[in-house]
């Protein structure tokens, strides 16, 4: 059965989410539920349409851009994103972002979740806390979440990288 991933969408050209024009691949589901998210309609799983990672991998490659995982929370659905980002890593040349709302601590410590870092070049971690919300931050919302780089390129259980 191929793998399956439930999106809301597919943004192109955007400049909000990672340097450069990307691809922004806006997943439904998510289970941190972060208070006054701008994106709450992608909590819920079913609120996305469900498409095979064959599909969203063709479409990602046409564009010819860099890509970012986001959401909602992709690793809501991680073994299908995770099998995204390996195909993306093993064909294309892209580099991939991904935003969520789990700590690195928390992904590193979990193998299910661990199995997609590897393709991740940029993770920006940790659920949007309004309390803490800056306007001024690169790509963030929030000063607790982080830009962790070298994730991909690193035994990420021993070494990592946070820009800012």
């Amino acid at each position: 059965m191929p793998h399956k991933i439930s999106i809301i969408k597919i943004v192109e050209d955007t400049i909000v989410d990672g340097p450069g024009f990307r691809s922004s691949v806006y997943s439904a589901g998510c289970a941190h539920k972060c208070c006054e998210c701008h994106n709450k309609s992608t909590w819920d799983i079913n609120s996305g349409i469900f498409t095979t990672v064959d599909e969203i991998f063709k479409k990602l490659v046409e564009a010819d851009l860099n890509i970012t995982f986001t959401g909602g929370d992709p690793l809501f659905q991680i073994e299908s994103f995770t099998y995204l980002a390996r195909l993306i890593k093993e064909k294309t040349d892209k580099t991939i972002w991904c935003y969520t709302g789990y700590k690195f601590e928390q992904i590193i410590a979990s193998d299910k979740l661990f199995a997609i870092l590897p393709y991740i070049d940029v993770l920006v971690d940790g659920k949007f806390e309004r309390e803490l919300a800056q306007t001024d931050l690169l790509f963030r919302g929030s000063s607790n979440q982080r830009l962790i780089d070298e994730i991909g390129r690193a035994s990420c259980r021993e070494r990592v990288y946070v820009l800012v």
